[in-house]
């Protein structure tokens, strides 16, 4: 909507509300700015859109006359049908809304939030959330999540590169977005990977670069019956170390395998041994293969055995 049509629609609105008296036609071109130009047929039908669009909007746009002596029509908005109701909270319900507000400060929508509970304290409730002595934190430090939440609230597709954990170089990723959910303080995206035409969970901080957003809004939407969180979880629960792994790496490298080692010791010279937890023994080998000739699985054999068939068709090819 144009500016000056907003600011032509919020004068009438004004103008119907201030006044219990119905207005006419004329009186309302006297008195409202943005009618004063143009001939009378031209604010004519200026005004009937201006009504229809007013009432689309949903404001209460009243007809009727003053007396029963006359005859023209006037119009005026009552302020009853236009307020909203007075709004109660209960003190668990203020403290809930404003823990929730605490739960996205350091988010985008901090700004939002805000803006809610100032709204909430002009209508003389209060929130507080400090009286329950938490202070939850949600944060939103990676750079992808606003453009995947926009993403995800609109309904649009997706286009991406992504680091899968144990590779060495990222891939193109054209995703159709379910939601985003939080769990123990990381961010997933839970969509259906185009790709490979399967439900994808995508860790944010693993998102390399920019993210375009696809088609017109509404072009995606969440099955029915589907548990984000739920996939999330179950994701994250696959990821967990089930089994040890002992790896030699050569010495100054490999420092990604070094960051999540529970062990280094000395081997020997120029090299050191790490002992570290996966869970699935083909990611593994994939993680372990782009390190090429600087580390060695030692242990277990069949993620040894998985590596060496790696590297020995990288080797033939």
């Amino acid at each position: 909507m144009a500016a000056k049509k907003t600011e032509r629609l919020l004068n009438l609105v004004i103008c119907l509300l201030a006044t219990r008296r119905y207005l006419t036609v004329q009186q309302i071109r006297d008195a409202v700015p943005g009618y004063e130009t143009g001939n009378e047929e031209a604010f004519r039908r200026m005004f009937e859109r201006d009504k229809e669009e007013l009432r689309e909007l949903g404001v209460p746009l009243e007809t009727g006359s003053n007396s029963h002596w006359d005859d023209e029509v006037g119009y005026r908005i009552a302020r009853r049908d236009y307020q909203l109701p007075e709004l109660v909270l209960e003190p668990d319900e203020a403290a809930a809304l404003g823990l929730a507000a605490r739960l996205w400060q350091s988010a985008p929508l901090a700004g939002a939030t805000g803006s809610a509970l100032l709204k909430l304290r002009a209508a003389g409730i209060e929130t507080p959330a400090g009286a329950t002595g938490l202070e939850p934190r949600i944060g939103a430090s990676e750079p992808a999540f606003e453009a995947v939440l926009a993403a995800a609230t609109h309904g649009r597709r997706l286009r991406f590169r992504y680091r899968t954990a144990g590779r060495p170089t990222d891939e193109d990723r054209h995703v159709e977005p379910w939601g985003v959910v939080s769990w123990r303080g990381r961010w997933y995206l839970v969509g259906h990977d185009l790709v490979r035409e399967a439900p994808r969970v995508f860790r944010l901080s693993r998102i390399v670069g920019d993210v375009k957003a696809e088609g017109p809004d509404g072009a995606v939407a969440k099955p029915e019956g589907v548990d984000l969180r739920a996939m999330v979880v179950r994701e994250a629960d696959e990821m967990q170390p089930r089994q040890t792994a002992r790896v030699r790496v050569r010495s100054g490298s490999c420092w990604e395998l070094r960051r999540s080692a529970t062990s280094v010791t000395p081997d020997e010279p120029g090299w050191e041994v790490v002992e570290l937890g996966f869970s699935d023994t083909e990611r593994f080998a994939d993680r372990i293969t782009g390190y090429g000739a600087d580390a060695v699985v030692l242990a277990p054999e069949d993620a040894r055995e998985s590596v060496v068939r790696r590297l020995t068709a990288l080797a033939t090819r």
